[in-house]
């Protein structure tokens, strides 16, 4: 039998801050290992390797990109007979600057989220007073791709806000977000798009203590309905529960590091991915 060639995609480290680098190559070299015992023949690239143009022709792309020029210079094989996983479009859709106008308006609970630009200035009294909350606090969140260190992401108050912009502008981050915060305990989950694989724990607690009370199919709900509409295979996130029946999402990225259940969810994906690519060369 004829093996069939698959790109597996690294992330740039700059997309992997601190612990993350190890856990996300971890992820793609679990799946990568499941994918060469089921037959495949594997070849592994970076991010950088996408960014310069040298992208290797394969039956399967698992890929982890997350800056704006490698996914745009992946955007021809959304036409091509190959599968991508997850597709440079569903990448781009999680940088934030499109996820808030894809998810706001949406059946997808979704916090109030005002984007404006870094050197802009603040945004109106009546604007403000919309997104802060009873305790005088809100969101400021880069308003490109995901949080590359701590301080992208900043619960502040309304007198600390100006200063957080500069900080952006400074940084050379064009756009920010600024969002109204949502009461309640915060649990993070991980899924894959076929729900052969779903698992959530409490922010606080960890993955090794009780979650927080949930309606379990509430939150299947609203991460499978994000995921579906900014078109994501592999996807986890994080959602706030003012009550335990109302999960309101609040970040949703592409392809995370599934570090806590990474045996599990390495077999998962690869069994999803060699499912999927079966039944597309077989159309």
């Amino acid at each position: 039998m004829t093996p069939r060639h698959l790109v597996a995609i690294y992330r740039r480290a700059s997309f992997s801050p601190q612990q993350h680098l190890r856990n996300d190559r971890a992820i793609l070299d679990s799946v990568v290992g499941h994918l060469l015992a089921d037959g495949w023949e594997a070849l592994r690239i970076d991010e950088q390797d996408v960014e310069q143009g040298r992208i290797p022709r394969g039956e399967l792309y698992l890929n982890m990109c997350q800056g704006a020029a490698a996914a745009e210079l992946l955007t021809p094989l959304e036409g091509d007979h190959t599968v991508v996983v997850n597709s440079p479009t569903s990448v781009l859709n999680c940088h934030r600057h499109r996820l808030v106008r894809l998810l706001g308006g949406s059946p997808v609970p979704f916090p109030r989220t005002l984007l404006i630009p870094s050197a802009g200035g603040l945004p109106t009294a009546d604007a403000l007073a919309e997104l802060v909350d009873e305790e005088g606090t809100l969101w400021l969140k880069r308003g490109d791709v995901h949080a590359e260190r701590t301080e992208d992401v900043l619960r502040l108050t309304a007198g600390e806000l100006a200063g957080a912009l500069s900080g952006f502008m400074e940084r050379g981050i064009p756009w920010a977000a600024l969002q109204r915060h949502v009461s309640g305990p915060v649990v993070k989950f991980y899924g894959i798009a076929d729900r052969s694989f779903f698992r959530f724990y409490g922010a606080q607690s960890g993955p090794h203590a009780p979650a927080p009370l949930v309606d379990e199919a509430a939150l299947l709900r609203v991460a499978y309905g994000a995921a579906e509409r900014l078109g994501l295979l592999i996807f986890g996130g994080d959602m706030a529960l003012p009550r335990p029946d109302q999960p309101v999402l609040i970040d949703i990225n592409d392809w995370p590091s599934f570090a806590p259940y990474r045996q599990e969810a390495g077999s998962a994906i690869a069994a999803f991915v060699h499912q999927l690519a079966s039944t597309r060369s077989a159309a």
